[in-house]
């Protein structure tokens, strides 16, 4: 099992970035194997049910604050958990992947979703119901510039451009997140592997079941499968087994992130269990 700390822009963690580093550096030192940054642009005020967090919760922006960390680090690796992919510009979004990539050496693991917060889509003038087409296309138009190719769709088309320097990792390892059917399928018929977000082990089975429903391609590894368990929840040996014998292979875990001495706490208690 290897082991992810959530949430390296939220929090404490977000408003003074040097501590950031300090927990970055902490958990490379301690053998914790991806560091994870969250995603919102906006959060509804005042709050809507399905909001992850309050409207005054900070988030800094997940490449600035992985590229922060990355300047301290030299081997853990650097997650986005997940990116909303339907609210960027996919040649923008092309530059930072690629960007980060570099200034890591390659680390980057790309998480991405299609979102889910009609408040925030609405907020940057994009569609809620054409997200998953939207997404298909971000990824594919990335590839294409990375590639050296014109690219045409419904939202975005270019030719006769090209994107340097490409990114390290030749594919950029990508961990799709969702939980419903289109989700599944394309993270194993193209993705590195699949992140499923607050699931306790009834329901990480449910849907590890679900994804085994869908046939991956020859050619590819293996599919990956990270979890986060609900926030709060024990995470203890007998924990960890139970997600291993689902065929999770990536716990990623949650601290409390309001003060940076207890998530260096918690950086080290989880190490115990390595």
């Amino acid at each position: 099992m290897r082991f992810g700390l959530f949430g390296i822009n939220n929090g404490a963690l977000a408003t003074n970035p040097a501590d950031a580093v300090r927990v970055a550096v902490a958990a490379e030192q301690a053998g914790w194997e991806s560091l994870w940054a969250s995603e919102h642009y906006v959060l509804p005020d005042p709050p809507v049910p399905e909001a992850p967090l309050p409207p005054d919760a900070p988030i800094l922006d997940p490449f600035v604050a992985l590229s922060n960390v990355a300047a301290h680090t030299s081997s853990i690796l650097l997650g986005t958990g997940v990116l909303v992919l339907p609210l960027h510009t996919p040649l923008v979004l092309a530059k930072k992947v690629a960007s980060l990539d570099r200034v890591s050496g390659g680390r980057l693991q790309l998480g991405v979703g299609v979102g889910y917060l009609e408040p925030e889509f609405r907020a940057l003038g994009t569609s809620l119901a054409e997200r998953g087409e939207r997404t298909v296309e971000c990824l594919d138009a990335m590839a294409a510039v990375w590639g050296d190719r014109d690219f045409k769709g419904r939202h975005v088309e270019f030719a006769q451009v090209r994107a340097e320097p490409k990114p390290v990792q030749d594919p950029v390892p990508v961990h799709f997140g969702g939980q419903v059917a289109a989700s599944f399928r394309r993270a194993v018929t193209r993705g590195t592997g699949w992140y499923g977000w607050s699931l306790d082990v009834e329901a990480a089975g449910k849907f590890i079941a679900e994804l085994g429903r869908f046939e991956r391609p020859q050619g590819l590894a293996p599919l990956e499968i990270s979890v986060t368990p609900p926030p709060r929840s024990r995470i203890d040996r007998a924990a960890v087994d139970a997600y291993a014998e689902l065929g999770v292979t990536r716990l990623v875990l949650v601290p409390q992130w309001s003060e940076v001495d207890s998530v260096l706490e918690f950086v080290d208690d989880v190490a115990a269990l390595f």
